[in-house]
């Protein structure tokens, strides 16, 4: 999964798309320990980010890659994001009380609001 022009890239870059390579590989084999260990190790790479200057350096192509880098991990948190949409409805058909228990990945919270409308809406990750 690691891109060929991984080599010519900042080392931070490297390492994001290192741990992106490392998340992905723990979402696609279902290992909660190993998704949990990998975002860890993730949190940390964003931590060390370098400097915003460094990303107006010419010739950099920091900035580029750090786009692709948000763009991978976007799609890798909305791909969480469905799956977990998708075991919440099949917990609710099966176990209809245990889902009752829970609140829904995707919902409204309905608050009164003076100018009227509806609730602002909400995503639990």
């Amino acid at each position: 999964m690691t891109s060929p022009d991984t080599h010519n890239a900042h080392p931070w870059i490297a390492a994001l798309k290192n741990s992106l390579d490392t998340l992905e590989t723990a979402l696609l084999q279902g290992d909660a320990a190993g998704v949990e260990q990998a975002s860890a190790a993730m949190q940390s790479v964003l931590q060390q980010a370098p400097r915003t200057s460094e990303f107006a350096v010419p010739g950099s192509t920091l900035r580029h890659d750090m786009q692709n880098a948000a763009q991978r991990f976007a799609q890798l948190r909305s791909a969480v994001l469905r799956a977990t949409a998708q075991s919440e409805r099949a917990v609710g058909s099966l176990l209809p009380q245990q889902a009752l228990q829970r609140q829904p990945t995707y919902g409204r919270i309905v608050k009164p609001n003076a100018l009227g409308g509806a609730g602002r809406g909400y995503v639990r990750a």
